[in-house]
């Protein structure tokens, strides 16, 4: 799409900004970082990018190790007290996209009941609140608590994990007082090499409002993988079905 208008290619640096991000948010961060704002507007890039989108979701395909772990999280329990694990859903994609990147993958994300699925367009999220905020998350909590069974207690959100690629997310789930598992593409932890700790923390890109409520650089409460394969379930006190 850059290249139709002399511009790009897109690089990590910018990426790893527009990862996680509601769509509008990211193409006019993105227009403004190409320098192209006075040659297309935001909504005609929009309309051209999703012709390519709608072709391109339909290839999506899981992590390696995703398909396991939603299967093992669906059944698992905590170790210290026998509880239920619930698990949410929370992205920034609009569901006609989700729907377009999911519905070959039903069997996968059959794991997230309908109500547990918090999407970009949900109403539940406040208008301008997407991710690197953290309502996304705090609504994703407040829909699994609303849930519960009966004699389940509340659960808060230092009892959560959240599992992250972009930044944005990463900021999202520390601000909202989540632990957090950053499982990011090679080329963005290259472009974040020294600074993982810096990330983990919620203190990367996206962290330049509201830093009193990000975690302590160190503070052990996120953690970087290069896969989700082999999950350390017994590190976060989670015993599945063998």
């Amino acid at each position: 799409m850059l290249k139709n208008y002399s511009a790009g290619p897109i690089t990590w640096d910018i990426k790893s900004q527009l990862q996680g991000r509601p769509a509008h948010e990211a193409i006019a961060l993105l227009l403004a970082w190409a320098n192209i704002t006075s040659v297309v507007s935001a909504a005609d890039y929009t309309t051209k990018l999703h012709v390519i989108q709608e072709r391109e979701f339909q290839k999506a395909q899981p992590l390696p190790g995703v398909e396991k772990l939603l299967l093992d999280l669906k059944s698992a329990k905590t170790g210290r007290t026998g509880e239920k694990i619930h698990i949410a859903l929370a992205t920034s994609s609009h569901k006609h996209h989700f729907d377009i990147k999911t519905a070959h993958l039903d069997d996968l994300f059959s794991v997230f009941e309908p109500h547990l699925r918090v999407l970009g367009d949900d109403p539940r999220i406040p208008k301008g609140r997407g991710k690197p905020n953290p309502d996304i998350y705090l609504v994703a909590l407040n829909a699994i608590n609303e849930s519960l069974g009966e004699g389940e207690k509340e659960i808060k959100p230092e009892e959560c994990l959240v599992f992250e690629d972009g930044i944005p997310g990463v900021v999202a789930g520390r601000r909202a007082g989540m632990r957090v598992v950053w499982v990011p593409h090679a080329g963005l932890a290259a472009q974040y090499k020294g600074r993982e700790e810096e990330v983990l923390a919620g203190r990367g890109e996206e962290a330049h409002t509201d830093v009193e409520q990000l975690g302590v650089v160190g503070d052990g409460r996120g953690e970087q993988l290069v896969t989700l394969e082999r999950f350390p379930y017994g590190k976060y006190g989670i015993v599945v079905k063998d």
